[in-house]
């Protein structure tokens, strides 16, 4: 048995539940915060056998597309008394960090 937990972009959520829900995989939904952009992200965890594995990565890894996106940073303007001044960067967005971890025992009461 192994769990795999996968951050992925708000966007892109549902449509990756919808398809593994039909493949009969079971999914949990959480919402996360990513540390760069402050921005939401979700975080889903499921349980599969390790012979479902690379099926459940490949679904996660055709759904989540990366993309650019324009957003404002703060930086700081160390000429004007330490205020912060907001720009814009562009950033990608999007993709999916995928950790698949060995699981000792698992329960379903």
């Amino acid at each position: 048995m192994k769990l795999v937990m996968a951050i992925i972009h708000d966007e892109d959520a549902f449509h990756i539940m919808d398809h593994l829900s039909a493949k009969g995989f079971s999914v949990t939904k959480l919402a996360s915060t990513g540390g760069f952009l402050r921005a939401g992200n979700t975080t889903l965890i499921c349980g599969c056998s390790e012979e479902r594995i690379p099926e459940l990565v490949e679904i996660v890894e055709k759904k989540c597309k990366s993309r650019k996106q324009i957003t404002s940073v703060n930086a700081m303007n160390v000429n004007a008394n330490e205020s912060f001044t907001p720009y814009p960067v562009e950033v990608t967005v999007g993709g999916a960090t995928i950790f698949v971890m060995n699981v000792e025992e698992f329960k379903k009461v």
